[in-house]
């Protein structure tokens, strides 16, 4: 969103090594913002940061699914620039087990860094933005938080649980002045839907059923996170948002 300055606020972004975790990243630190980039790969965070203006973003190599870290993760995020008051869960998995066969190894891996985390993580960094009066949460909802794909049974679950979830947060944190809202992308070009992009047949129905006629670019993201992200949302919580194009209009 051109204009969009976000000087003087820290972010914590998961998910930040690829995809739109790393869009998210880089373009919150493109507007000004601090911004902490967790994930598992160092190697592609240290990536991250030599594209960012210099000193925005400080890699913080992560597990999220070991639940014993997050209270030591939600202390180390505030050692670079100070406690974050912008919290974008980005970080995401889809096991693409099929119904009948939904083990639950698949469904627990997914439920937990899905669900759990961002409901958590955020727990334990609510006291400096409640102390701020002033707090940006953004998830990541889904088309299948309101769609029933194949093979999606335990993602579309989680996916369902994230809107809600975002719900309950900002009506739990949004009279301490901290809006919680979440972005629900289509079909953008990431790892997570590498296998739908890899048939260019199936790109294309997904591309056909949206209102615009394509699907998803990267930039894209851009607008509605800052938004979402920035004073300009001041009377908008609880809400998802859905950047699709229009696929769910149809």
């Amino acid at each position: 969103m051109v204009g969009v300055d976000l000087s003087g606020h820290v972010a914590l972004v998961t998910g930040a090594s690829a995809g739109l975790g790393r869009r998210a990243a880089l373009v919150l630190a493109q507007a000004g913002a601090r911004v902490v980039a967790v994930a598992r790969r160092r190697e592609a965070l240290e990536n991250l940061a030599a594209e960012a203006p210099a000193g925005h973003i400080a890699p913080l190599p992560q597990d999220l699914t070991d639940r014993a870290t997050l209270p030591d993760l939600a202390a180390r995020a505030a050692s670079p620039f100070g406690a974050p008051d912008i919290l974008v869960h980005a970080a995401g998995v889809n096991t693409r087990e099929p119904a009948d066969t939904v083990t639950p190894e698949g469904w627990d891996t997914t439920l937990d860094l899905n669900l759990r985390v961002p409901f958590f993580l955020s727990q334990h960094l609510i006291t400096p933005m409640k102390a701020k009066g002033w707090g940006r949460i953004v998830t990541f909802a889904s088309l299948q938080s309101h769609r029933a794909f194949p093979g999606g049974l335990a993602y579309g679950a989680s996916k369902g649980g994230v809107a809600q979830l975002t719900r309950a947060m900002a009506e739990a944190w949004s009279a301490d002045g901290i809006n919680v809202n979440a972005i629900g992308p289509g079909f953008f070009r990431t790892e997570l839907t590498a296998a739908v992009f890899a048939d260019p047949e199936r790109a294309a129905r997904n591309a056909a059923q949206t209102c615009i006629g394509r699907n998803g670019e990267p930039e894209d993201i851009d607008g509605p996170l800052l938004f979402l992200c920035s004073e300009a949302c001041a009377y908008v919580t609880g809400q998802v948002l859905m950047v699709d194009g229009g696929f769910t209009a149809k």
